[in-house]
């Protein structure tokens, strides 16, 4: 990929607006039934991914036994409540990102991020696929010091297989999470509404383990 074609996030005094009306969610699942806004059971936890288009990215996670809840969404940018056409012009600062919501005495963590690192390809810059801008970045956004560190710990061992096989530095970003804004009605669980839509998903290049 060229990557001057994809300039990172902008700078927050350059990002639009937004407003303070969060979008409306609904009720539940579209699939389980479970809700999409917390509070969540006592015990669960979550996990904030950030993929590339969150369509099929939700998809992958949605079908993981353990994992309680998916929304998709919009994280580690600036702009409030942004709404998608705003997010896909780049100037929110936020990423198309999905909400795992899971029960650790079922699924792992390091099993979400086996997913997130194996169907997409970290190591590109601003963009994923075709999917060309800073909407598009690989990140993943930690919800304690914890967490953070078995992100951390991830990425480090999957650059070493990546490296092995010939491939070059991973660009994911690693955050905190700051605040996750919730995406429009119709893009909740997209792919389960519209089977024939589109995702770039799958797996990419190198197993995690």
């Amino acid at each position: 990929m060229n990557r001057r074609l994809a300039a990172p996030p902008p700078p927050a005094e350059r990002c639009l607006p937004g407003r303070n009306e969060p979008s409306a969610v609904p009720d539940a699942h579209h699939l389980n039934g479970h809700p999409l806004v917390g509070p969540w059971p006592d015990g669960f936890d979550t996990l904030v991914v950030a993929m590339g288009c969150f369509w099929g990215a939700e998809r992958l996670f949605w079908e993981i036994p353990g994992v309680y809840s998916t929304a998709v969404g919009y994280a580690g940018g600036t702009t409030p409540n942004p709404t998608y056409e705003e997010t896909c012009t780049s100037m929110t600062g936020h990423t198309e990102a999905v909400l795992v919501v899971f029960d650790p005495n079922e699924v792992a963590v390091e099993q979400l991020l086996a997913v997130f690192w194996e169907n997409h390809d970290p190591t590109q810059y601003m963009g994923q696929g075709n999917d060309i801008g800073s909407q598009y970045r690989s990140a993943l956004y930690t919800n304690s010091d914890d967490q953070a560190d078995v992100v951390a710990a991830s990425r480090a061992a999957y650059q070493e297989r990546l490296s092995a096989a010939g491939f070059s530095e991973i660009t994911t970003e690693i955050a905190s999470v700051d605040e996750f804004f919730y995406a429009e009605s119709h893009h909740q669980q997209y792919l389960a509404k519209n089977p024939g839509g589109y995702c770039n998903h799958g797996f990419c290049q190198v197993a995690y383990a």
